[in-house]
C-alpha cells in the first residue's frame, strides 16, 4: 500500500504465526521442565540412601567395644579434672 499501512489480512497472518510460535515455545519450555523434577527427586533419593548407609555405619562403629572403651576413657579423664 502506498500510504504505509499494513493490510488487515497480513496483520492477522502475522498475529497467527506469532501465536503459534508462542505455543511452540511454551511446549518446549514445559518439556524442559518436567525431567528436572524427576531428576531432583532421584537426587534426593540417592542422598537419602547414602545418609542412611552412613548412619548405619556410624551406629555399628559406635557400638563396637573398642570405641566404647575409648569414649569411656575420655569421659573419665574429663571428669577427673
Amino acid at each position: 500500500m502506498a500510504d504505509g499501512r499494513v493490510p488487515l489480512w497480513w496483520r492477522r497472518r502475522i498475529e497467527s504465526l506469532y501465536a503459534g510460535m508462542c505455543r511452540v515455545d511454551s511446549r518446549i519450555r514445559l518439556l524442559g521442565v518436567e525431567p528436572q523434577k524427576g531428576a531432583a527427586t532421584a537426587e534426593y533419593a540417592v542422598v537419602l540412601v547414602a545418609a542412611t548407609g552412613f548412619g548405619a555405619l556410624l551406629v555399628s562403629i559406635l557400638k563396637s567395644s573398642a570405641v566404647k572403651t575409648l569414649l569411656m576413657n575420655i569421659i573419665k579423664k574429663a571428669l577427673q579434672l
